[in-house]
């Protein structure tokens, strides 16, 4: 299932979107974007890296266990088949298929708890073919 993902963004929780920003942006030297308002109040950032991962940052609280958390980009769709796929393999789904900023995404957790995320874009399709 996961041979032809890639993990395209890594999401951190952070406490200051102000404080973020200015350290990745003056401190490690990276291209960070403040996306606005992700519908929840709070603005969220974007930095792109070299090789196309992207790190995203938003605001909540963060404790160990909870950030970071790498995502798979499901790049042609299907995401309800797969989480539903990881559940009738036993997989912890923590967090449903639900609306994300230009997409979808679901988390699920590793028998350590490790908890991951999967998203795709709203152009690709959210349920595919198991046959």
């Amino acid at each position: 299932m996961f041979k032809k993902t890639r993990i395209g963004n890594i999401c951190y929780y952070i406490s200051d979107v102000a404080k973020t920003e200015a350290f990745y942006r003056d401190t490690l030297g990276l291209d960070v974007t403040n996306m606005g308002d992700d519908g929840s109040g709070n603005d969220w950032l974007l930095a792109k890296t070299e090789g196309g991962l992207e790190l995203i940052f938003f605001k909540q609280e963060s404790k160990p266990g909870n950030s970071p958390i790498i995502v798979f980009d499901l790049v042609d769709g299907g995401i309800d088949t797969a989480i539903a796929s990881l559940a009738e393999k036993g997989a912890t789904i923590v967090t449903p298929v639900s609306h994300a900023p230009g997409g979808w995404s679901a988390e699920f957790a590793d028998p350590d708890g490790h908890v991951m995320s999967m998203y795709q874009s709203e152009e690709a399709p959210r349920k595919t073919s198991t046959g």
